[in-house]
């Protein structure tokens, strides 16, 4: 009888340790990444610099390049820099604009991407899409998914905390945006891969249901693994589905309307998916959420991060649109402004009960 597999997409291999970047050029060796050490690094101007100073002594054969922005014009000025150099492999060394600018670099110039992530902000460190600022606010572009993945926790302390807690509160939205391909499946037939959705779930669940701060290392290897998982389901699905319903839709609302005073992706997704849960009638998770998000000094209402409930309510009024021809909650309620208003005051009251 024949045997039925298929192939997952995923890094060739994962590193997520104290220590994990100090013998950088080693491991690209060991996994015949590049044994020459023919590497371009893309850096930050501020902690990627910093790091440049660790590590160049023992990368003699990389070039180093510095990154202005998470735009697209930065992006397609690096891949310009490093076309025809004959590397190995492109390094993104940093936070989430730089990895997101390295891997649309990389795919341009068709070279394999290495992501060292420098916090947690987001699953965007693993995922097969590069989001950049581009003239219309901001874009989703296709990129092929990092083929390996290095995370020291070390240096992952070094960064604010803030950009730390962002990724949890990117990380529990998994299960928001499941629940929202669930009732598309449920009302429009659409298909679920079983496999994307399980890992996607499991990732979220296993963050929020950990005991731990950004403060344990344990808490941050659960984190990191998790994101990184959700990275891998993205890329098993073909599309954001298993990360991004409602919670990133309100999310891409605050960003185009509001642009100049987003807060940042795990704080707006957060909590989105908060406030999703709620509509959903699910008050119980909803409320665990909010919950959550409080012990990481997580904002549950838009308050904590600027915006008035009215902004909010225009938000949300709006995020169906951010995403057009995909099914979540709003897109099911179609709620008008006042049923929104209506039901964050519900949410806030509940949640703050």
């Amino acid at each position: 009888m024949p045997v039925l597999t298929r192939l997952i997409p995923s890094p060739v291999f994962v590193d997520i340790s104290r220590g994990a970047m100090d013998d950088l050029a080693g491991l690209l060796a060991d996994q015949r990444i590049s044994a020459s050490g023919k590497l371009a690094i893309a850096i930050s101007g501020g902690s990627g610099q910093a790091l440049r100073e660790k590590l160049a002594p023992a990368l003699p054969g990389a070039d180093w390049y510095s990154v202005a922005g998470g735009n697209i014009d930065a992006a397609v000025q690096l891949a310009d820099d490093i076309k025809g150099k004959r590397y190995d492999a492109v390094v993104g060394l940093g936070g989430g604009k730089i990895i997101d600018v390295a891997k649309y670099a990389a795919a341009r110039v068709g070279l394999p991407l290495v992501s060292v992530a420098t916090n947690l902000a987001h699953d965007g460190l693993c995922s097969p899409v590069a989001t950049l600022d581009n003239d219309n606010g901001r874009g989703s572009y296709g990129v092929p998914m990092p083929i390996a993945m290095v995370i020291d926790l070390s240096v992952i302390r070094e960064a604010p905390d803030r950009f730390v807690r962002s990724g949890v509160g990117d990380a529990i939205s998994n299960i928001s945006a499941i629940a929202d391909w669930e009732l598309s499946h449920q009302v429009n037939n659409e298909q679920i891969d079983g496999l994307a959705a399980a890992m996607a779930r499991t990732a979220g669940e296993a963050v929020l249901r950990h005991p731990g701060t950004v403060a344990d290392d344990e808490f941050l290897t659960v984190l990191a693994e998790s994101l990184v998982l959700s990275g891998i389901a993205i890329s098993i699905s073909g599309d954001t589905r298993p990360s991004s319903g409602a919670c990133h839709e309100i999310s891409h609302a605050f960003d185009l309307l509001f642009p100049k005073r987003a807060a940042s992706h795990g704080e707006q997704v957060g909590l989105g998916a908060a406030f999703a849960m709620y509509l959903r009638g699910a008050h119980e998770e909803s409320g665990l959420f909010a919950e959550v998000l409080r012990r990481h000094g997580l904002p549950v209402l838009p308050g904590e991060i600027g915006f008035t409930a009215e902004e909010f309510v225009q938000a949300v009024e709006y995020a169906p649109q951010t995403r057009p021809g995909r099914f979540t909650v709003l897109e099911h309620l179609s709620l008008s402004t006042d049923q929104i208003r209506d039901a964050y005051a519900d949410y806030a009251k509940t949640i703050s009960s």
